[in-house]
């Protein structure tokens, strides 16, 4: 595999990642009317299809041919696949309408009218005719992908025969005899192609084709070389000017670099190939050799783009790898070393094919590739070894005596360049030996992985960046969302951090794709195996499709979204401008958010193929745990929907659960959160409000109840008491009117007159404070009255030095609400 398809490869994976893949599927529709025909569809028919596959060979014999059979034979699938996909529509519409019009009858005597029967034996002949040219085309489909397989195998194992051929080694004398005997013929053939090379430029240098070739030359020149300069100082300039500072505007720089270049060295190396062509220039063995310069100027745009992009020499800010500036001067040549070096590897290789050059003419060809390339793959490791660079320093120093450390770098790195080395050396040992197939396959697997490698990077730092810049709080984008839906920033940063390393996954899987490819694979085989791994693979009985996991992770995040916006628009719009209490509001936004949430999953597991017997599958095995592990879960979440549906708490209610009371702040669905008194929170599981007793303050009466009890002495004027304490009582503005607050005399205790004051108020929350307040006035109010309140009597026993308090009157009850 030369690295020109492979940088070809690298280009196709960079697009693929880049934007989503343009798919175009035939469709055509069934006749409206019932008495109609079915209409033709465009492109070959299943016979033509047939036809064709029929005359292709089941074999080949050597590399190249097995190529062209193999794309053949992929071309007629993919035209298999259209006819299928612009069939299948048109007939579903007519199983639909002939069940539309339902079977005719069968039991004597009964009939039907006549139109129904001819438009039924109308559709029925056009359905059988659609369904049976569906069936041989799926017949055909399978038959193709069959010997696309055979093909694929076949060339792997003549590729592998070729890698594992030993030759003589360029160390002995027998590899050198080879070539001089054969230097003649391959001489001879060399001579040809430079005549025809000859008389090509004599015709493109006549008076009729000269200006256009010559004019079409210098355009192409001007847009290959002045024309990505210009393209990359106005992209920079657009960039600073358009994308705001970060992450993201670097790795889009880089992008665009790379995308520029390749776009413009190859369009202007397919004009020239296209004008040369056209004025006669080129012949049958000279047009080979011009295709094979186009797709060695792609190769040495992508690279060199991409190396200078990575690099930022000039601009180090714009940067992506963590490399200091003295590094990132030292590789600046190796970009176009790397160019100019694969092309020149390749070159002999694509000549040797084109004038079909002899056995040791390709073992040369080997050497050189193998050579060239570790050697030069060598100097990068080295160039890579462990740098030395200042460290940071304030602004008002120089760097002119600053001490030298080294710069530490991860153990990866380290242990990364080592195997490179013993790689190379693994290939000079093979060249040395003679297996020149193999060390030359590997040469260009290395530096092929090398180019992979890169690509990948930049397209991991884009993948973040975006989902960063776009997704994330702290992005504008982001502060929108958050300003229009209510997420959290928590939520948003989550969610870029996800949405990253989704991406990143897919890039892997590129990158493996093109890295792991089977012996002999070219682009186009890479390509159509990350296609059929897109229709679906296996996992066990459990077929998962790549589209259908994007198609499920769209459809949860459309739904939760919209989910959140209900739930909000019902919360801050429609529910208030209700007659609902507000805990009622809470309760139905709850529910509607399990609710909504239970079917966003459904309809998940739906998009992702998971239909609903196999989710009742999946519940009756989990069954067995929840009968034995979840009892108290399960109980809790019955309980909260019994709580969220009879109401018998709900939120702002005051509870008295046990020795703890507060107010109901949430009811979630497994525990209800309840705010004491002291500002802390008590979670408490719902099955506690269903199974045991509760004192609910507010469920049917939203007043609190104040209670004060005094002891007063049995010589007091008990009217003037009773005067007081309701004056006190009817004078605080926290007090209702209705019921209006009493006073009674409730008996005598120990000798003491016990007189009891009752107010209500408007929640019971105000009861202590209310009841403070109270009592404060209350004992203000007796003391100007000169009324004293009881006090216990005392008595001393001889020995005693403090005086105990008797048992005869206790302290007063506190009060209650």
């Amino acid at each position: 595999m030369s690295l020109i398809s492979r940088c070809c490869a690298a280009l196709l994976l960079a697009m693929l990642l880049m934007g989503p893949a343009l798919a175009q599927a035939p469709a055509a529709s069934a006749s409206a009317a019932s008495d109609a025909s079915s209409q033709e569809m465009p492109g070959p028919t299943v016979a033509e299809l047939r036809a064709r596959f029929a005359k292709l060979p089941a074999t080949a014999d050597n590399n190249e041919d097995l190529r062209t059979l193999l794309a053949q034979i992929n071309a007629i699938a993919a035209q298999v696949d259209a006819f299928i996909d612009a069939r299948s529509a048109p007939l579903a519409d007519l199983n639909a309408r002939l069940g539309e019009l339902g079977a005719p009858p069968t039991t004597p005597g009964n009939t039907e009218d006549a139109n129904i029967t001819r438009q039924r034996a109308a559709l029925t002949k056009q359905r059988n005719a659609l369904d049976s040219d569906v069936r041989l085309a799926k017949l055909l489909a399978i038959d193709a992908r069959q010997r696309g397989t055979d093909l694929v195998n076949q060339r792997r194992k003549l590729f592998e025969a070729q890698l594992t051929e030993r030759a003589p080694s360029p160390l002995a004398g027998a590899f050198w005899l080879d070539i001089r005997d054969a230097w003649p013929d391959d001489i001879a053939r060399l001579r040809a192609l430079w005549d025809e090379m000859r008389r090509g430029a004599i015709v493109a240098s006549e008076p009729g084709h000269r200006v256009p070739v010559l004019l079409t030359l210098v355009a192409a020149l001007l847009i290959a070389v002045a024309g990505n300069l210009l393209a990359e100082s106005a992209m920079l300039r657009l960039a600073k000017r358009w994308l705001p500072p970060g992450r993201l505007r670097r790795s889009l720089l880089v992008l665009a670099v790379v995308g520029v270049n390749v776009v413009l060295v190859g369009a202007s190396a397919q004009w020239l190939h296209s004008v040369l062509d056209a004025n006669g220039a080129l012949g049958e063995q000279t047009r080979k050799v011009a295709q094979a310069v186009v797709a060695s100027s792609i190769f040495i745009a992508f690279v060199v783009g991409l190396g200078r992009a990575l690099l930022s020499v000039r601009r180090p800010s714009w940067r992506l790898p963590p490399m200091s500036n003295d590094m990132a001067r030292r590789l600046a040549p190796y970009p176009w070393l790397i160019g100019l070096i694969g092309v020149l590897v390749w070159a002999p290789a694509q000549v040797n094919a084109v004038i079909d050059a002899s056995f040791a003419a390709v073992l040369a060809t080997h050497v050189l590739t193998a050579l060239a390339l570790t050697g030069l793959i060598a100097a990068i490791v080295l160039r890579l070894g462990p740098e030395h660079a200042p460290p940071p320093i304030p602004h008002d120093e120089t760097t002119a005596d600053a001490p030298v450390v080294p710069v530490e770098r991860p153990v990866w790195v380290g242990v990364l360049l080592s195997a490179v080395m013993v790689v190379i050396v693994v290939i000079w040992v093979l060249v040395a030996i003679g297996y020149v197939a193999m060390a030359s396959f590997l040469a260009g697997q290395l530096t092929w992985g090398g180019i992979v490698a890169a690509a990948s990077y930049v397209m991991f730092k884009f993948a973040d960046d975006l989902c960063t810049a776009v997704v994330s709080s702290k992005s504008p984008f982001g502060a929108r969302l958050q300003k229009s839906f209510g997420f959290a920033p928590q939520t948003l940063d989550q969610a870029a951090v996800l949405l990253s390393g989704v991406s990143r996954v897919a890039v892997f899987f590129y990158m493996l794709i093109a890295l792991m490819a089977p012996l002999g694979s070219g682009p186009g085989e890479v390509v159509q195996r990350s296609g059929q791994f897109g229709s679906g693979f296996k996992i066990g009985e459990f077929e998962l499709v790549p589209g259908a996991i994007f198609s499920a992770v769209g459809v949860a995040v459309a739904g939760f979204i919209a989910l959140r916006v209900l739930k909000r628009w019902l919360a801050q719009r429609y529910l208030p401008s209700t007659t609902l209490e507000p805990g009622m509001q809470s309760s139905i936004t709850t529910l509607l958010g399990y609710v909504g949430g239970v079917l966003v999953v459904a309809f998940s597991l739906s998009a992702l193929g998971i239909g609903i017997n196999r989710i009742a599958w999946v519940a009756s095995a989990l069954s067995v745990g929840i009968g034995f592990g979840l009892q108290a879960i399960v109980q809790n979440f019955i309980s909260g929907l019994i709580l969220l549906a009879e109401r018998p708490v709900k939120v702002g209610d005051w509870v008295v659960l046990g020795t703890s009371e507060g107010d109901v702040r949430r009811i979630n669905v497994r525990a209800t959160e309840i705010q004491l008194g002291d500002r802390s929170t008590l979670i408490v599981p719902n099955s506690e409000f269903i199974t045991k007793i509760v004192r609910n303050m507010t469920l049917a009466n939203a007043e609190g109840r104040v209670l004060i009890r005094l002891p007063m002495p049995l010589s007091t004027d008990a009217k003037k008491v009773r005067a007081l304490m309701l004056a006190a009582c009817n004078t605080h503005t926290e007090v209702l009117p209705t019921p209006s607050p009493s006073v009674t005399l409730e008996g005598v205790e120990g000798g003491a007159l016990i007189f009891q004051a009752i107010a209500f108020v408007g929640s019971p929350r105000l009861a202590g404070g209310v009841r403070s307040d109270l009592m404060f006035e209350i004992l203000d109010a007796l003391r100007t009255a000169e009324l004293p309140l009881s006090v216990p009597t005392m008595m001393v026993t001889s020995g005693a030095a403090t005086p105990m308090a008797t048992p005869a009157e206790s302290p007063p009850p506190p009060a209650q609400t």
